[in-house]
C-alpha cells in the first residue's frame, strides 16, 4: 500500500467510527425536554446537535481515525485504496495534506521499516479473512483477536515535531470486507493448506507460526489475486506517555547497570519526555553533607554543597522523609531554603522530587543516614499536576531496583565480607555522586603459598613428549613420500626434522612450542595433499598423524593433557582443603580472603576493624594461628601426590608475617580487587611476589622445602608469637619438634627477613 493517493469524501458519506458516544448538552431557556418514563428508549432522530458531530470527531476528537474504501480486482494492477473518510489528528501525524479532494501522500511512509511490515500483516489478516468466508463459507475463520490486535507505531506529529506513539486497531463492519472471486493460484495455495474447512484454531496457528505451506498462501494473498469491496476502519489512540514509561522501566530494571554514561542520558531523556520537563537533577544527603547536581545532561554537571542542617523545612526533606513524590507548583511561593532559592535564580519555577534513596548505610562504626532524590524541573509554574505525581510514583521501585541492579552488575562475585561496602559505594553512584574510593584503613595481612615445585620441569618434559611424537609421526610422512618419489627436496625435508628431533631429545628451549609447531604446519602439513597422491604409505602415515592431533589445539597434546589433569587435580585438592578451613576461620572474626590457584595456591587475608567493628587482638592471634592450622592440612594431603599421580612435583608451604597494618584500597583499573595503598606498604607487596623463590643466606638452599612448613618474618616480636603457635601445633602433633631457622638471602629491594622451618606430620 506504499505511495497510495488518499481522497476525501464528503461529510454526508462516513462509516461509524467506533464505540463512542455524542451527546447534545445544548439547552435553551424554555426548552421543553421530555423524560423517557424507565424503559422507554429515547428518540435519536430527531436530536440536533449545536454543532455537527462529524465536524466534532473530525477537528476535535484525539482519536486518530480514517476509514480506507477497499476495492480490487483479478489481474488488475495494485492501485491506492482511497480514504472516505480521514479525521485531522490522522492528518496530523501522518503529515499529509487533502488537496482537491485527495490526500496525496500514504502514511506508510512515514512508519519505520518494521512498523510498515507490522501493520501490512494486520491488514492482511482482514483480507484472508474474507477470503477464508468466500472459499470455505465459514465467515470468522480468523479469530476477532488476531483481527484486532493492537500495533503501537511511531508517528511524527508534523505540528509539534514530537514523536507519538500511536496504539492502531484496524477493524471492519460485519460483512464489510466482501471477496467475490478469486485467481487459481491463490485457490490452489488454500487448497494444498487447508483440503477442507479448518478450524478457526487451525488458523490462528499457522497465522502465528506461519509454517511452510501457509506462507505460500500469504505469497498469494495479492490484491491481483481476489475480487474485493468494503471498507476498513484504522482508529487509533496516542499511548506515548504509556509507552515513554515502559521504556523508561525497562531500561532501569535491565540486566545492563544504568550508571554506565550512555544508559544514564537515556533514562534521564525518557524522564523528561515522559515529564515533560526541562531540565532534571539530583540531590543526596550523607551524614551533614548534601549535593546538588544540575546539568547532569552535560558532560561536566555542577555541583552544589549545602549543609544538611540547612534543608529543613525544604521540599527535598519532605519527600524523602515521608517517602512520597512531591510536587512544587510555584517555587517562588514556597522558597524556604538557600538550595531552592539557588534553583529559582536558575529559571526554575516548579518542582516534581522523586525520593530515590532513605536508609541507614553502614560508615566503619559509625550509622550515617542516606538519602537522596531525583528531580525534575521547569521554567513554568504548575507545570505537573496529580496525574505526574501518581506517574512519578510508579516509577520509584523502578528506580530502587536500578540502584540494586547497579549495585550487582559492577560488583560482581565481591567477597560477603567487604560486599556492605561496595553495595554503599554503588548506592553513592546511583544517586549521582562522583566515585569515591573504596578504602578499608589499618588492616592485618596474612599471606601464605603452597606452590607446586618442579611444575615447570614437568610441563617442559611434557611438551618434549608431545613434539617428539608429532616430529616422528612427520618424519615418517616425509619419508614415506621421498621413497616414492625419488625426490632430492624432499630428503633434505627428512634430515630437517632428524635434526630437530636430535635437539628436542636434548630438551626444549621458552619458543620451542610455538616456533617448532610453525615449522611443522608451514614445512610439513602443507605439503600432504602433494605427498598423498605420489605415495600409498606416505596417505596411510598422514592419516596416522592427523589422528594423533588433538582438534582443540591443532597438535599432539597427550602428555600436556595428563599435566594439565594432575595440575588441575592438585590445586582442586588444596582449594577444597583451605575453602573448608576457611569456614571455621570466618566464624573467628569476619575477614576478607582472596584464593588465586595456578601451579598451586595462594592466599591474601586481610581482617581489623574496617571490616569487622568487633575486631579485637584476641581474634587476630586467633585467625594466624587458624592459618597455621589450615597450611599444614593442605600439606597433609599433598603427601600422598607422588604415588597417586606419578610424578616427581611436590608441594611447599609459606606463611609472610607481618606485625603491623596495612591500608587496602579497590581500584578498578587493576584486576585485583585490592591493593595495598602508600608506600610503606608497598614493601609487603615485594616480598610476596619474591618470597617463594628465597633461599637461605648461608646455604643458599631454598628457605621452602617439601612437607615442611616455612615462615617469614621480620622482628623479634613476630618471631616470639609465632614460636609460641609452632609449639602449640607440636602438642596437637601437626608438626615435629625441630626448628630450623635462618636468615633469608637479601631481595631486590628488601633484606632483613629470617624464617624458621618445620616438618608437617602425616596424618
Amino acid at each position: 500500500m506504499a505511495n497510495e493517493s488518499f481522497r476525501c469524501i464528503d461529510t454526508n458519506r462516513v462509516a461509524d467510527p467506533g464505540t463512542g458516544l455524542l451527546l447534545d448538552l445544548s439547552y435553551t431557556l424554555g426548552d421543553r425536554r421530555e423524560c423517557c418514563q424507565e424503559g422507554e428508549t429515547p428518540d435519536l432522530k430527531h436530536a440536533q446537535p449545536s454543532l455537527p458531530w462529524l465536524d466534532l470527531i473530525q477537528h476535535y476528537s484525539h482519536l486518530v481515525m480514517a476509514v480506507v474504501d477497499v476495492a480490487t480486482q483479478i489481474s488488475a494492477p495494485t492501485s491506492a485504496h482511497p480514504v472516505l473518510f480521514a479525521n485531522r489528528y490522522f492528518c496530523r501525524l501522518t503529515g499529509i495534506h487533502p488537496e482537491s479532494g485527495h490526500l496525496d501522500l500514504s502514511f506508510f511512509n512515514r512508519l519505520s521499516t518494521a512498523d510498515q511490515k507490522a501493520l501490512q500483516e494486520r491488514f492482511r489478516r482482514h483480507f484472508l479473512r474474507a477470503v477464508l468466508h468466500y472459499t470455505y463459507g465459514q465467515p470468522n475463520l480468523v479469530s476477532k483477536r488476531l483481527l484486532h490486535e493492537p500495533l503501537v507505531v511511531a508517528l511524527d506529529d508534523s505540528e509539534t515535531g514530537q514523536v507519538r506513539q500511536i496504539e492502531l486497531r484496524l477493524r471492519t463492519a460485519e460483512g464489510g470486507l466482501q471477496v467475490t472471486a478469486i485467481a487459481p493460484e491463490l485457490e490452489a495455495s488454500l487448497a494444498a493448506c487447508w483440503a477442507e474447512s479448518p478450524r478457526r484454531e487451525q488458523v490462528a496457528t499457522q497465522l502465528l507460526g506461519k509454517g511452510p505451506v501457509f506462507k505460500q498462501v500469504l505469497s498469494a494473498l495479492k490484491p491481483c489475486n481476489y475480487n474485493a469491496t468494503g471498507q476498513i476502519l484504522i482508529e487509533g489512540i496516542d499511548v506515548t506517555e504509556r509507552e515513554t514509561s515502559k521504556s523508561l522501566i525497562e531500561l532501569l530494571v535491565g540486566h545492563e547497570s544504568v550508571l554506565g554514561t550512555r544508559r544514564f542520558e537515556q533514562a534521564n531523556g525518557l524522564m523528561k519526555q515522559l515529564f515533560n520537563a526541562t531540565d532534571s537533577f539530583l540531590l543526596s544527603a550523607e551524614d551533614n553533607q548534601a549535593q546538588l547536581f544540575t546539568a547532569i545532561d552535560q558532560v561536566d554537571w555542577h555541583t552544589a554543597n549545602y549543609a544538611v542542617d540547612d534543608l529543613n523545612g525544604s521540599a527535598f526533606l519532605r519527600a524523602t522523609e515521608r517517602r512520597e513524590v512531591v510536587n512544587v507548583p510555584d517555587l517562588s511561593l514556597d522558597c524556604p531554603t538557600q538550595c531552592e532559592q539557588d534553583l529559582l535564580r536558575q529559571g526554575i519555577r516548579s518542582l516534581l522530587l522523586i525520593p530515590l534513596v532513605m536508609r541507614t548505610a553502614r560508615l566503619g562504626e559509625s550509622a550515617a543516614q542516606m538519602v537522596g532524590l531525583v528531580g525534575l524541573a521547569s521554567s513554568k509554574p504548575y507545570a505537573f499536576d496529580q496525574a505526574d505525581c501518581s506517574r512519578a510514583t510508579r516509577l520509584i521501585p523502578a528506580l530502587t531496583a536500578a540502584m540494586r541492579n547497579s549495585v550487582q552488575d559492577r560488583f560482581t562475585n565481591i567477597h560477603p565480607s567487604v560486599r556492605w561496602r561496595f553495595e554503599q559505594e554503588a548506592e553513592r553512584l546511583s544517586l549521582g555522586l562522583p566515585p569515591a574510593p573504596v578504602v578499608f584503613e589499618g588492616v592485618y595481612p596474612l599471606y601464605g603459598i603452597s606452590d607446586i615445585r618442579g611444575s615447570s620441569d614437568e610441563r617442559n618434559r611434557a611438551i618434549q613428549q608431545d613434539l617428539l611424537t608429532q616430529f616422528r609421526l612427520a618424519l615418517a610422512v616425509v619419508q614415506a613420500a621421498g621413497n616414492a618419489m625419488g625426490n632430492a627436496l624432499v630428503g633434505q625435508l627428512a634430515l630437517d626434522l632428524v635434526d630437530h628431533i636430535t635437539a628436542l631429545e636434548g630438551g626444549v628451549t621458552v619458543d620451542s612450542e610455538v616456533t617448532l609447531l610453525r615449522y611443522l604446519q608451514g614445512e610439513v602439513e602443507g605439503h600432504f595433499d602433494y605427498f598423498a597422491q605420489h605415495s600409498a604409505e606416505a596417505e596411510t602415515a598422514i592419516a596416522h598423524y592427523k589422528a594423533a592431533i588433538d582438534p582443540d589445539h591443532a597438535c599432539v597434546y597427550a602428555a600436556r593433557a595428563v599435566y594439565d589433569q594432575t595440575i588441575g587435580h592438585i590445586n582442586g585438592l588444596l582449594r577444597d582443603t583451605w575453602n573448608q578451613w576457611q569456614q571455621s576461620m570466618q566464624a573467628i572474626t569476619a575477614h576478607y580472603c582472596d584464593l588465586e590457584a595456578t601451579d598451586g595456591i595462594d592466599h591474601m587475608i586481610y581482617a581489623g576493624k574496617a571490616i569487622d567493628t568487633n575486631f579485637t587482638d584476641f581474634q587476630l592471634k586467633s585467625l594466624r594461628y587458624e592459618q597455621l592450622r589450615a597450611v599444614c592440612d593442605c600439606a597433609r594431603k599433598g603427601f600422598a601426590l607422588k604415588a597417586a599421580y606419578d610424578t616427581d612435583m611436590t608441594i611447599t608451604h609459606l606463611v609472610l608475617v607481618q606485625g603491623f597494618t596495612v591500608d587496602i584500597v579497590h581500584d578498578d583499573t587493576t584486576e585485583r580487587l585490592f591493593d595495598v595503598r602508600g608506600t610503606r606498604d608497598t614493601r609487603y607487596e615485594i616480598v610476596k611476589k619474591r618470597i617463594d623463590k628465597a633461599c637461605d643466606a648461608e646455604t643458599g638452599d631454598r628457605i621452602t622445602q617439601p612437607g615442611m612448613l616455612t615462615v617469614v618474618y621480620s622482628t623479634g616480636e613476630e618471631w616470639q608469637e609465632y614460636e609460641r603457635y609452632l609449639r602449640y601445633l607440636n602438642r596437637e602433633g601437626i608438626v615435629g619438634e625441630t626448628i630450623e631457622q635462618g636468615l633469608v638471602e637479601p631481595l631486590q629491594g628488601v633484606s632483613g627477613l629470617k624464617f624458621a622451618r618445620v616438618q608437617v606430620n602425616p596424618e
